[in-house]
């Protein structure tokens, strides 16, 4: 029980330490008139992947690789089989592929990069690097179509700052919430990788089957909560460009931090299964885009459906 609380209250800190952040980075990139199009792309994609940074980086440190990785492939696996199906049954999303089309082929190309480099069972510093170099390529890429192309993309990474709303307003409250929320990531990452240990070593089960589903989902919930604002408005490129943004920095930005940081190997549930899984879903995702222009209540169930099958396999078949 301890340590399901632990869990809790850390998914609790780090929901409230990423809400701070974004609001607090985004009211200084207003005052500082950093442009709404970088805003969008690098602070709302930045924020609501920073649960995943501080938690795989904690994790790293602490020798917890197992956790490190699994909360990368789980919550990009979450994000889009559960957090895209509970918005698409909220309301069928309308979409214009052309406007996403750059990141979900991004998105599919990480993770193929991601089995490449993971198939000798370990990410080094020389993979953090293949990352960190892909990651930094692609926002070079992003940010140069959509500043000078006129990419269609740049409204959609204007309206994901917009999504966001009651910023702080002067500079004592704007330096407050981005203090005190990395602060709660920070404390938050360390009590819910305390709880997630102890739930690990209680029920007799890796570090990895904890990392893929509990901690996950936990860190992807300023995701979720982003994301479903935007399907109850209406603004499904917004929702949709919000979880490819996000497995983006995810698998590019934060797996290769940490694996810079210490390299990290990969625990062979993740090659045999999961990585197939996130593979599997961003392909999916892709078809759905492209063929219907929308992501329908069906498809949003079938999503749905998916991520409760992946838990049941991975809880059964795939336990160790």
């Amino acid at each position: 029980m301890v340590n399901i609380l632990l869990l809790a209250l850390g998914i609790m800190l780090l929901v409230a330490g990423g809400e701070m952040l974004i609001r607090g980075a985004l009211a200084a990139a207003v005052r500082l008139r950093v442009s709404p199009l970088l805003s969008g792309l690098l602070i709302v994609g930045f924020g609501t992947s920073a649960p995943e940074l501080v938690v795989s980086i904690e994790a790293a440190i602490g020798g917890q690789p197992d956790l490190a990785v699994g909360n990368i492939v789980g919550s990009n696996i979450a994000n889009i089989l559960l957090i895209l199906g509970v918005c698409a049954l909220i309301s069928p999303m309308l979409v214009k592929p052309l406007v996403l089309r750059r990141d979900a082929i991004t998105v599919v190309s990480a993770t193929i990069l991601f089995l490449l480099l993971a198939g000798d069972h370990a990410l080094g510093r020389l993979d953090a690097s293949i990352l960190l170099a892909a990651f930094a390529a692609y926002l070079i890429w992003a940010y140069w179509t959509e500043r000078f192309g006129s990419a269609p993309s740049a409204d959609l990474h204007k309206a994901e700052g917009e999504e966001v709303t009651i910023l702080p307003r002067n500079s004592v409250w704007i330096m407050a919430f981005v203090l005190f929320g990395l602060a709660l990531l920070i404390g938050g990452a360390q009590v819910l990788l305390k709880g997630a240990v102890g739930i690990a070593e209680y029920f007799s089960v890796s570090e990895a089957v904890i990392g893929l589903t509990l901690v996950a989902v936990g860190t992807s919930l300023p995701e979720l909560a982003i994301s479903i604002i935007a399907a109850f408005r209406k603004h499904a490129d917004v929702a949709i460009g919000n979880v490819l943004g996000s497995n983006i920095f995810n698998l590019l930005g934060v797996l290769g931090v940490s694996a810079l940081l210490q390299p990290l190997p990969v625990h062979v549930r993740i090659i045999q299964f999961d990585q197939w899984v996130v593979l599997g879903a961003s392909v999916v995702l892709l078809l759905f885009l492209y063929t219907g222009k929308r992501l329908s209540q069906g498809e949003g169930g079938i999503l749905l459906l998916g991520y409760i099958a992946y838990l049941a396999l991975g809880f059964t078949t795939f336990m160790a």
